[in-house]
């Protein structure tokens, strides 16, 4: 298999479909997408693979209006930033492989299952992993009961597929996410008896939890749920309050006639892939616990292999989006597809956006974790 000619014949005859690219990049999410745009733009060969049936990850359920500068798209709401996403990923003509799940990545190539059910093999000089994050999941009595789910597939079901799946809900955390889903839920006219929330304190942005009030939603803090009751669905729920050790205290139980619960307890970066490949991994609990172990320029320990968005630490899509292009800069230096000065100039450019977008107290914490994560990856060998 010296050639292309050589090998594209070698995998056909094996039933396999051959494709190849200079950078492969596996997720078509926020990050994912702005790498790609970034790669083409920069005149670099890419290509796009995603498990799932349609690009643009979570923006296409995020129907509020972001945050931040009018670089980043401020007062412009997540379902319009994909889809010019989309459209610059169509005016440079980047392929977009859906329905595509990678199976393996190996030293030189990519091993996938196209979507007409043949094995896909993509080779490719790099990589960058842009696989987003999972849900995290907590159990309780009747936590399997239909009616309980999580953040994101009430997001699907209201956003994308316009579909109720219930009327009244209770939501559980108010961190952001939990507090964006509760007023999604009320603007698609589902009744939110209250949002409980184990900590003291909201952890999401008052401006989100503000708005949730002013429509006589009780945020509970110090409360957690007890049980989901419920035969065929869930028809209720309890929740009690928690002391300090997050035990529940006798006798302060409140009943809910609820159909609908919605958890929104946090997310973890999905690395699944990248743990098969044998990429070092940290764990950092404000991060989302388990990541890659990476550097200011998001190259992991694995040569070729770079990371975007929450895979590298969980944030908001506008820095997911200043991540992908930061990576395919990196990528691009990797390569010796532009110059040192040209990327490092563009790298100060985004690196001082990303500083832009942590400002704050929540932004402060998740710099002061990142350099730790950079710091643990420089005493890696």
């Amino acid at each position: 298999m010296a050639d292309r000619k050589t090998r594209t014949a070698w995998y056909t005859g094996r039933g396999m479909i051959y494709k190849r690219c200079r950078v492969a990049v596996i997720g078509a999410g926020p990050g994912g997408l702005s790498a790609a745009i970034r790669l083409a733009e920069l005149g670099v060969d890419v290509m796009i693979l995603d498990d799932k049936p349609s690009a643009g990850g979570q923006l296409f359920k995020q129907i509020h209006k972001f945050f931040g500068s009018e670089h980043h798209m401020a007062g412009v709401r997540g379902i319009e930033i994909g889809s010019l996403l989309l459209g610059r990923c169509k005016e440079l003509r980047i392929p977009i492989l859906l329905n595509t799940p990678v199976w393996g990545v190996f030293p030189g190539f990519i091993v996938a299952g196209e979507s007409e059910g043949e094995a896909l093999i993509v080779e490719a000089e790099a990589i960058i992993v842009a696989t987003g994050a999972g849900e995290n999941a907590l159990a309780f009595p009747g936590w399997t009961l239909p009616g309980v789910m999580g953040a994101g597939a009430a997001q699907t079901l209201v956003n994308f597929y316009r579909v109720r799946p219930g009327n009244r809900a209770l939501v559980i955390g108010a961190g952001n996410v939990g507090l964006i889903v509760s007023y999604q839920l009320l603007q698609a006219g589902i009744e939110v008896a209250a949002v409980v929330e184990g900590m003291d304190r909201v952890g999401g942005y008052m401006v989100h939890a503000s708005k949730v009030r002013r429509m006589s939603v009780p945020v509970l803090t110090r409360h957690t749920i007890v049980s989901a009751e419920g035969t065929e669905r869930v028809s209720g729920c309890r929740i009690a309050e928690v002391d300090p050790s997050f035990n529940t205290i006798p006798g302060t139980e409140k009943d809910f006639q609820v159909d609908m619960i919605c958890v929104a307890v946090g997310l973890s970066p999905a690395v699944e892939l990248l743990r098969a490949m044998d990429v070092p991994m940290c764990y950092v609990r404000e991060l989302g616990g388990y990541l890659p172990l990476h550097n200011e320029v998001l190259m992991t320990k694995k040569a070729g292999v770079f990371v975007a968005g929450d895979l590298s630490g969980i944030e908001e899509a506008s820095s997911a989006m200043e991540e992908g292009r930061l990576a395919a800069v990196s990528v691009t230096e990797y390569l010796g597809a532009v110059s040192p000065e040209i990327a490092s100039r563009e790298k100060a450019r985004i690196s001082e956006n990303l500083d832009k977008l942590r400002s704050g107290p929540f932004g402060e914490l998740i710099m002061r974790k990142k350099q730790d994560v950079f710091t643990r990856y420089r005493h890696v060998q």
